[in-house]
């Protein structure tokens, strides 16, 4: 590794779609002796997000573009204009994911032995009827696909997950919607980030998902992870 992880900074981005009802949830059960700053890129949303996340004691910063990608790079450019952390978690608003398994994500970081982890939801434990079918097929035709086309072998494209800063950078980022956890591990395969996975628990969303609770979400959501898959196929390893 380039730097030394002991004592490393670390920041929290959550993006945000009107999760007034789940986002106190989350800052709640994050480990807050473990992160630095936490920040919520609110993607637009309607109702009490921004209130209840500044209230939460968190930074918000607004993503106008629309899409899940959109604000997670509105959280990242707030970080790199304010002060940047040395790893930095990816996690969702809507309470899905268990944000008290940080120390559990974050291990192997801080340990030196990868640059990306991801919190996989089929290693871990699952609430029944938190992982929807479609979720399910979505989720193995892509780590199957990735490990066809680029020889890496992931069981999930899970919400939750660390990255070394450093690391982050090197893959420019730019997907502004439901390709952005796909091109974040294909980029990491094919620059030679050292990628690894960690069981993490997943329960039932607060609220209606955006993507798999409505066919027309399901159908966008696999047609453009599918597509990123594909489309760096061809180019520089």
């Amino acid at each position: 590794m380039s730097k030394d992880l002991d004592g490393a900074t670390l920041d929290v981005v959550i993006p945000a779609l009107n999760e007034e009802a789940s986002l106190p949830l989350v800052l709640a059960a994050l480990p807050r002796t473990l992160v630095r700053r936490v920040v919520v890129a609110d993607n637009g949303s309607a109702d009490g997000t921004a209130r209840v996340a500044r209230e939460g004691g968190a930074e918000v910063v607004a993503a106008a573009r629309r899409g899940y990608g959109s604000a997670c790079l509105a959280g990242l450019d707030h970080l790199r204009r304010t002060g940047a952390p040395d790893v930095v978690v990816f996690v969702d608003a809507d309470f899905s994911d268990h944000p008290d398994e940080l120390p559990r994500l974050i291990a192997p970081i801080l340990a030196g032995e990868a640059d990306l982890v991801i919190g996989s939801r089929v290693l871990g434990h699952r609430e029944p009827g938190a992982l929807l079918p479609q979720a399910r097929a979505g989720n193995f035709v892509a780590c199957w696909l990735i490990r066809l086309f680029y020889g890496h072998r992931f069981t999930d494209l899970g919400p939750f997950r660390a990255i070394r800063w450093e690391a982050l950078e090197r893959l420019e980022m730019a997907d502004p919607n439901f390709g952005w956890t796909a091109e974040m591990q294909v980029k990491a395969v094919k620059r030679g980030l050292r990628s690894t996975e960690v069981p993490v628990s997943y329960r039932r969303r607060v609220g209606v998902s955006k993507i798999t609770g409505t066919v027309s979400g399901t159908i966008h959501a696999g047609y453009k992870i599918l597509w990123t898959v594909a489309r760096h196929i061809r180019g520089p390893r």
